[in-house]
C-alpha cells in the first residue's frame, strides 16, 4: 500500500516475480490459471453498455485515448491503446475525508482483506506471492484512492482484475461480523501490553502504527504542518487523509462502512485500461467490466 503527498508509504512492491503456490479460498481461486473469461468476450457488443464519449491520439507518445461512460451507472472508463507488452489497469474513486481518522487510508488497507468472491483474510498478499504482476499496490491521496495492477501475461492480467473489482466492489468490511475485525486489525484496536501489570491500555493496528511512525519523522511533520497553513480551513486539503495518530481511535465501523457506501459504487469510479489493442480489444476490456 502507498499514500501519496499527505501521507506515507506502505507495502509498495514493484517488481516481475515467478508464479508461486495457487490460493484457494471459498468457491474461488486466485490461482493465475484459474482467471475467469467468459466465452463470448471477444464478440461482446459493448455498444449495448457503453458510451464512446470522445477519441484522441497522442502522437508524441504512439498511443490513442478513448474515454467511456457505462450506460447504467455513469462510470468513466479511460482506455489506452498503446504498443506496450505492459497491461495495466487501475479502479479509482474520489475520496474525500472529513476529519483527521484516516478512513480513506484505513479503508485502502481493508478492501483488500477479502471480499465476496475471495473470502481470504489477505487476498493482497497472496497476490504478491503468486501473481506474475509488475505492479501492484493501492494508494491514498488527499481527495482519491487508487488501486493499479498490471501484468505481462494476459490470463494474470485477468486474474488480478478480477480480485481487484471484487475489493473494491464487495468487500467483506461490510460484513457484520468480518468487518469490525478488519477495522481492529488495519486500523485501531486496544491491546494489553502486560496483563500482569496494572498498565493503560494501548492502541495497536496497521494505519495507527504505520502513521505514529510517519509523525516521528520530523520532515513528515514539518510537511504536514506547511500542508494545513496553505489550505487553512480547506474542507479536504488541511486534513490528512491518511490519519493522525491522535484521530484514528476516534473512527468507529459505522463510520467506516458508511465512507465505503458513499464513495465506493460505480457513480464515482474512474476505471483504467491500457495495452495493446490486438492482445487486450476494447471489447475484452469492457466486458470484464460489466460482468462484474
Amino acid at each position: 500500500m502507498a499514500l501519496l503527498p499527505g501521507a506515507a508509504a506502505m507495502r509498495a512492491v514493484r517488481s516481475p516475480m515467478a508464479m508461486g503456490s495457487a490460493l484457494r479460498g471459498g468457491l474461488a481461486t486466485m490461482s493465475t490459471q484459474t482467471a475467469v473469461r467468459a466465452p463470448d468476450a471477444s464478440t461482446y457488443d459493448w455498444t449495448h453498455d457503453f458510451d464512446l464519449l470522445t477519441t484522441e491520439h497522442v502522437s508524441e507518445r504512439a498511443l490513442t485515448a478513448s474515454l467511456y461512460r457505462h450506460k447504467s451507472t455513469g462510470a468513466e472508463v479511460l482506455s489506452i491503446d498503446a504498443d506496450d507488452e505492459n497491461k495495466v489497469f487501475s479502479c479509482n474513486f474520489r475520496t474525500l475525508p472529513k476529519d483527521d481518522t484516516g478512513v480513506p487510508h484505513i479503508l485502502e488497507h481493508s478492501v483488500l482483506c477479502g471480499s465476496r468472491k475471495y473470502p481470504l483474510k489477505e487476498p493482497f498478499v497472496e497476490l504478491l506471492k503468486g501473481s506474475l504482476k509488475t505492479f501492484l499496490n493501492a494508494m491514498t491521496a488527499p481527495d482519491k484512492t487508487m488501486y493499479p495492477v498490471a501484468s505481462m501475461n494476459t490470463q494474470d492480467f485477468r486474474n488480478l482484475v478480477d480480485v481487484y473489482l471484487d475489493a473494491c466492489f464487495h468487500p467483506l468490511i461490510r460484513d457484520p461480523v468480518r468487518g469490525p475485525q478488519i477495522l481492529k486489525q488495519e486500523g485501531w484496536h486496544y491491546e494489553v501490553t502486560d496483563p500482569q501489570k496494572a498498565q493503560p491500555l494501548s492502541y495497536k493496528g496497521v494505519v495507527f502504527n504505520e502513521m505514529k511512525g510517519v509523525y516521528s519523522s520530523a520532515d513528515s511533520r514539518h510537511y504536514r504542518a506547511i500542508q494545513r497553513h496553505l489550505f487553512r480551513g480547506h474542507p479536504i486539503y488541511s486534513i490528512d487523509s491518511g490519519g493522525d495518530p491522535r484521530a484514528i481511535p476516534a473512527l468507529t465501523y459505522e463510520a467506516f462502512e458508511a465512507f465505503h457506501k458513499t464513495y465506493y459504487h460505480p457513480a464515482n469510479a474512474r476505471l483504467f485500461l491500457y495495452g495493446r489493442p490486438d492482445e487486450l480489444p476494447i471489447s475484452e476490456r469492457l466486458f470484464m467490466l460489466q460482468v462484474r
